[in-house]
C-alpha cells in the first residue's frame, strides 16, 4: 500500500486548497487516486481539514503500531495456546480481550492462520474451538489453486469502501445439496440490487466468467468494480474485468464481513432457496421470480424505497 512522503503531503494540501479534484491531485503526485482518498480519509483531522504535519505523524504512529501488532512471537503464542487449550476462547475473544486490557496481540485472522498451520503439522489446537474449523468454506488441507494476478481489497479506493458511488458490485456463490450445483449472486453496493443466475456447469471458472459477463453486459456503463472472495471459481477474474472494463478486487481469506452486503443478500435468497436444496428444482423462471421479489422489498437503509427503483434511477442518471 503506497504511503506519501511529507513533501507529497504538503503538495497534496496545496493542490486541494487550489480546488483541484482528488483524481487530479493523484496524477500530479504520481500516485493512484485511491492513495489520495485513503490519505485524506485516514489522516485528516476532520472532514475537509487536512494538515500535512499532523497527517505524517498519524501515519508514522499507525505504521509503528501496525508492525508491532503483527509480530507473532513466542510470548503471544503461549498466551494463545493457554487461552484456547484451557479456556476454549475463540480468536476473536482473545483479540478483543487483549485490546480491552492493553495486551499486545496479533489480529484474530493471524491467530486463525496459526491454528490452521498447527493442524497441518498434526497439532490438535483446532479441536478446542467450538466449530473445530468446520465453518470454513474450504478445507485447510489438500490441493489449493492459486489465482493469478489478484488485486487485494486493500488497494480498493475509499470511494468504493464508503459506498460513495454507483456501480461497485460484490459477487458470491451459493451451492446446492451435497455441494452439487451452484448459483452466482451479484449485488450492487449502493442500491443493494441483486442478480441471481444458475450456473449450468457448476463452479467452473470459465463458465462462471461467461455467465457474469452476460448478466452485467447490459449495464456495462454501471459496472465500475467487482469484489469477490478467494474461491477458485473466480480464477478467470481478468476475463470478467476486461469484458466489462471494470476493476476486480479480492477480499482477504476467511473475511466474509468484507463483503457484508453479499453475505446479507445471500441470506435473503436462502429464504426462498434454503440450504441443502436440490437446485434441479429451480428453473430460470423461478429464479427470476425470486430475484424480483427480493429487489421489490422496501429496505430501511434505502429509506424504505426498494433496490429495483434505486438501481434503475441510477442507471438512467448515469446514461
Amino acid at each position: 500500500m503506497k504511503q506519501l512522503t511529507l513533501a507529497q503531503r504538503y503538495a497534496l494540501k496545496a493542490f486541494l486548497e487550489c480546488g483541484k479534484s482528488k483524481s487530479e491531485v493523484a496524477k500530479l503526485l504520481g500516485v493512484d487516486r485511491s492513495t489520495v482518498y485513503r490519505e485524506t480519509n485516514r489522516n485528516g483531522r476532520k472532514p475537509g481539514v487536512y494538515n500535512p504535519d499532523f497527517a505524517n505523524e498519524l501515519a508514522e504512529e499507525r505504521k509503528e503500531r501496525f508492525c508491532k501488532q503483527r509480530k507473532f512471537d513466542s510470548g503471544k503464542q503461549k498466551l494463545i495456546d493457554k487461552w484456547i487449550k484451557e479456556e476454549q476462547w475463540s480468536p476473536e475473544q482473545i483479540k478483543g480481550y487483549c485490546d480491552k486490557n492493553g495486551i499486545e496481540m496479533v489480529s484474530h485472522e493471524r491467530i486463525y492462520q496459526y491454528i490452521r498451520e498447527d493442524k497441518l503439522r498434526g497439532g490438535e489446537i483446532y479441536k478446542q474451538l467450538r466449530h473445530k474449523l468446520k465453518h470454513r468454506k474450504r478445507p485447510v488441507t489438500g490441493r489449493h489453486e492459486v489465482i493469478k494476478n489478484k488485486v487485494s481489497i486493500e488497494d480498493r479506493p475509499e470511494i468504493i469502501n464508503n459506498k460513495e458511488r454507483f456501480g461497485d458490485w460484490e459477487i458470491d456463490l451459493i451451492v446446492g445439496k451435497n455441494n452439487k450445483g451452484a448459483m452466482v449472486t451479484i449485488v450492487e453496493r449502493k442500491t443493494a440490487m441483486v442478480m441471481i443466475r444458475k450456473l449450468k456447469n457448476g463452479k467452473n471458472a470459465e463458465s462462471l466468467a461467461d455467465t457474469v459477463v452476460e448478466m452485467l453486459l447490459p449495464y456495462k456503463n454501471s459496472v465500475k468494480s467487482i469484489t469477490s472472495d478467494n474461491g477458485s471459481e473466480f480464477a478467470k477474474h481478468e476475463r470478467i474485468a476486461q469484458k466489462l472494463q471494470a476493476d476486480f478486487y479480492f477480499a482477504h481469506p476467511y473475511s466474509s464481513w468484507e463483503r457484508g452486503l453479499s453475505e446479507y443478500s445471500n441470506k435473503l435468497i436462502r429464504q426462498y432457496i434454503p440450504k441443502q436444496t436440490n437446485f434441479n428444482n429451480f428453473d430460470e423462471e423461478l429464479i427470476k421470480q425470486i430475484q424480483h421479489k427480493i429487489n421489490r422489498r422496501p429496505r430501511k437503509n434505502l429509506e424504505f424505497s426498494n433496490p429495483k427503483v434505486n438501481f434503475f434511477n441510477c442507471v438512467a442518471f448515469a446514461s
